[in-house]
């Protein structure tokens, strides 16, 4: 055989050889998922964080982490406990590219001020304002809250140009009785707070669909499960005080990610024993993913509920005022006290 022949023997040899290999599709990515918005998305209240550097109370029990380990998505895990809409935009969004396949977003409520709401509305009726704390939030969700909305979610829209968007609501936090003892929300105040979930919903939802987004309404999932009910998905009143008034971790399996699964993935995720140890077998690579945007978050301000204190010379002139023997009032304690509301 002559050296052309050889030559072109080996060629062939060597193109079987490769054929199979060629042939083979490269290993698709994993789709990237982007979690973007507040305290309600991080996982705020499930009392187990991402050692990421900052204040943001990411967790892999809250449902961002639920829906990627199930799903395999690449997670990129953004949302951050006390962020508005100003943080989302300049601390979130630039984690959004062209590539960008599902993208969940909650925020609003602290634009509203609710904590601070909460944190009125919480003080006994002879010391609180909160019929002037709910007004003042229900105006701004019904006359500001709209248009900021509509800013975010082209800015969104802008950068994720082909991602599937869930903009994610808030559920009622009350079901009409106030069971914590150091606390004294009345029937009508929760019957108000309850309302003001339920509007700024509404102006979630009006506002994602008009950006061709879907909305995830948590309301019916946490019906029956509000604070002091007897399954409660939500934590009252609690130590250390920014767990207080925000879904526990099964808030998140049971609650949100049945509601935004569906809407996100096309198909509902069932939180089983594997789906929740892969997620959090995955808080390391996260924590260090997060890392990287350490300085941004640490700008966000918390937005933290503030427990009552009836100690203070305020509150002892407001009971003067109101002729509140106030000693007598806290020696009774507080379930003594809610005829005092």
């Amino acid at each position: 055989m002559n050296r052309s022949s050889r030559l072109a023997v080996l060629g062939t040899a060597l193109a079987g050889l490769l054929t199979p290999v060629l042939a083979q599709p490269a290993q698709a990515a994993a789709p990237a998922y982007v979690a973007l918005g507040d305290s309600y998305s991080s996982g705020t209240g499930t009392r187990s964080y991402l050692a990421d550097g900052t204040g943001c109370q990411r967790s892999t029990s809250a449902y961002p982490s639920l829906i990627a380990a199930a799903r395999g998505y690449a997670l990129n895990f953004r949302a951050c406990s006390g962020a508005t809409i100003p943080d989302v935009t300049s601390t979130q969004l630039p984690a959004l590219t062209a590539s960008t396949a599902y993208v969940s977003v909650s925020v609003g409520g602290n634009d509203a001020g609710f904590a601070s709401v909460l944190t009125e509305c919480a003080l006994p009726g002879w010391l609180s304002s909160c019929d002037r704390a709910i007004n003042g939030a229900q105006s701004f969700i019904t006359s500001t809250l709209p248009s900021r909305l509509a800013t975010l979610y082209a800015g969104i829209r802008s950068r994720a140009p082909q991602a599937k968007v869930v903009v994610v609501g808030y559920p009622r936090i009350f079901n009409g009785e106030d069971c914590n003892a150091l606390t004294w929300f009345s029937p009508a105040e929760e019957t108000r707070l309850n309302q003001t979930a339920d509007l700024l919903n509404s102006r979630l939802a009006t506002a994602a669909s008009a950006a061709g987004f879907s909305f995830a309404d948590p309301t019916s999932r946490f019906v029956g499960h509000a604070v002091c009910d007897d399954a409660e998905w939500i934590n009252g009143l609690s130590t250390p005080i920014s767990e207080s008034y925000h879904p526990k971790v099964s808030g998140h399996t049971s609650g949100y990610t049945p509601v935004v699964s569906p809407l996100l993935t096309g198909a509902a995720v069932a939180v089983t024993a594997d789906v929740a140890a892969a997620a959090a077998a995955g808080a390391d690579a996260q924590a260090a993913l997060q890392q990287q945007y350490a300085a941004a978050d640490r700008t966000i301000e918390p937005e933290t509920f503030v427990a009552p204190d009836l100690t203070t010379p305020e509150a002892r002139r407001a009971a003067r005022r109101a002729g509140v023997d106030l000693d007598r009032f806290l020696a009774r304690g507080a379930r003594g006290a809610r005829s005092a509301h």
